[in-house]
């Protein structure tokens, strides 16, 4: 059985953060293996605003206060990244939520991991301003991708940004690749 059919049968044929029924897809888990256990089942309303969390939409994510009782680790993981995301953007009602929930330590280790350490090292653009996950930042030089057979070039926008565990590099979609790209090759929009 694949991994759609097997995520369709566990959610029910809704998406397992707001309930959408329409244009689902898997959206894995990081750190993820691309399994059932590691994988939520989003609409395309869900998948874009965790990809690029400018566009983040605070009341469509008040689904959160039901999702967030899933039985389902991955759904409990991803509810808690997107739980604290909210209370960065200052919602008091997304840390009475926090303040509510019980994860099993396993899964509470795991959704940590998907969180910004606040003793880590910032990471810097070509400017030395401070990049935060979700950001818009442009090419500040043309970049080989490595494996990909293209060059992304100078001026290029990348939406949406992740941080890695390295504060030297970011994460972005280029051409319709994600690619690791080293942060102080790049300018925040």
């Amino acid at each position: 059985m694949s991994l759609e059919q097997l995520l369709t049968d566990r959610s029910g044929g809704k998406c397992e953060l707001c309930a959408k029924e329409t244009k689902l897809a898997a959206f894995a888990v990081e750190p993820s293996n691309g399994d059932l256990d590691t994988s939520v089942y989003l609409c395309e309303t869900c998948t874009a605003q965790i990809e690029d969390q400018s566009t983040m939409d605070v009341n469509h994510w008040r689904c959160l206060n039901d999702s967030m009782w899933s039985q389902e680790p991955p759904v409990q993981v991803m509810a808690y990244r997107q739980l604290h995301g909210l209370i960065e953007k200052g919602e008091t009602w997304a840390q009475d939520s926090i303040d509510m929930l019980y994860l099993e330590e396993s899964v509470e280790k795991w959704a940590k991991q998907g969180l910004p350490d606040p003793d880590a090292e910032p990471t810097l653009d070509f400017n030395k301003a401070v990049l935060k996950a979700g950001d818009n930042v442009t090419l500040a030089k043309d970049l080989v991708v490595k494996g990909a057979n293209f060059t992304a070039k100078q001026g290029t926008m990348v939406r949406g940004i992740r941080l890695t565990s390295n504060p030297k590099h970011i994460e972005g979609k280029v051409n319709g690749s994600t690619i690791v790209i080293i942060a102080e090759y790049c300018k925040k929009a």
